[in-house]
């Protein structure tokens, strides 16, 4: 198929870039980077006047509307700075779980605060003995209350109120709630700020069951998946600018055929990947029957290929790549841990082989 971003896409895609250039440059990122939490009360709210917040939701709960692939540009752009806080928490993760398990009532109740700004969110879904899989969550709820921990919360310490995924449902625990415990975990990515969270006979307000939970996800991955091309386009730019700069026996280091090779595999990965991004997001607008293999697709190609974008451009850059100045670090350390968030390429090949599996046993039975 032909795809192309129509001139509204390609609008958002750019004033998402220039809006991200201006508010959230490398010294404010290595600013917030270096608080607790990574959160800025004046950045939400200029990210809330963009209608950022709301961008995918409807707007009887005061989001924007737009589609999946609005959202894919908007996160490959705050991909692209490295945008640190709750944004992808509390918009990407936590609305889309709210929009596909809750009522109309409990949307709006919780969603609309967060088309409006008005709150952060977070969603609790691994535990230590669990995958990415909502179906190997062993935590439950008794009574309307919760026990247990779940790890690698991101956002929890400014969350307004935290969803948690069960074996029997869908909760969702006021951050204020008695019995609940948050604690900081160490992390990769130093911009995004990760925590375990305890549960000891917590109360928790049941949203909804966990069925509806796999296109909440998709789209959250998907997100993920695009936020991922943001960083390796940034790494390949730098990479760029770099090798025309540094010399070497007298001549710039890109004039060297083996560094123009690395740079043309940087180019491959990261516009296959923008490909496999696009089309997801495409397919999870239009209900399509392949989204979720189109999803896994394009996070398992992500995962592998910004691993081997931050690699290649670290190499390039030789000692400077290393050096705590040079911001390439930081997105290579962004690349490791969201190469793993929500599966990585392992999990993902099994997902699409089993996707496959189904939907060759449903073709055979109506054959």
């Amino acid at each position: 198929m032909e795809f192309g971003l129509s001139e509204s896409q390609e609008f958002l895609k750019d004033s998402a870039r220039k809006f991200f250039a201006g508010e959230c440059p490398s010294v404010e990122m290595r600013r917030l980077m270096e608080t607790g939490t990574s959160y800025d009360v004046a950045l939400w709210s200029k990210l809330t006047e963009q209608g950022y917040t709301g961008i995918i939701f409807p707007e009887e709960y005061g989001g924007v509307g737009l589609g999946k692939v609005e959202l894919m540009l908007l996160m490959e752009e705050a991909g692209r700075a490295l945008l640190p806080g709750p944004f992808f928490s509390t918009v990407v993760l936590a609305g889309s779980v709210l929009e596909a398990v809750g009522t109309v009532t409990q949307k709006k109740k919780y969603l609309a605060p967060i088309c409006r700004g008005e709150v952060r969110a977070t969603v609790a879904l691994v535990e230590s003995t669990s995958s990415w899989n909502p179906r190997d969550v062993q935590l439950g709820a008794t009574n309307g209350k919760l026990s247990g921990e779940k790890l690698f919360v991101t956002d929890a310490a400014i969350a307004d109120f935290i969803i948690v995924v069960a074996h029997n449902g869908v909760f969702l625990v006021d951050s204020k709630a008695r019995g609940l415990k948050i604690s900081p975990m160490s992390g990769m990515d130093l911009t995004r700020k990760l925590y375990a969270v305890e549960f000891s006979n917590t109360p928790a307000e049941e949203i909804g069951g966990t069925k509806e939970l796999a296109r909440a996800l998709d789209i959250a991955t998907a997100a993920l998946a695009a936020e991922l091309v943001g960083g390796m386009q940034r790494t390949l730019d730098l990479t760029v600018e770099y090798a025309k700069t540094r010399k070497q026996f007298g001549k710039p280091i890109g004039m060297f055929q083996a560094v123009q090779h690395q740079c043309a595999d940087m180019y491959l990965e990261t516009e296959s990947s923008r490909s496999a991004v696009y089309y997801a997001g495409w397919a999870l607008e239009e209900n399509s029957p392949d989204a979720p293999t189109a999803v896994s697709i394009a996070k398992m190609y992500a995962s592998d290929a910004a691993r081997t974008v931050g690699n290649r451009g670290i190499q390039i850059h030789g000692g400077m790549g290393f050096t705590w100045e040079n911001d390439l670090h930081l997105y290579y350390r962004r690349a490791k841990a969201s190469e793993t968030a929500f599966g990585d390429a392992t999990f993902h090949r099994e997902r699409i082989a089993r996707l496959v599996i189904d939907e060759g046993a449903v073709s055979a039975k109506h054959a």
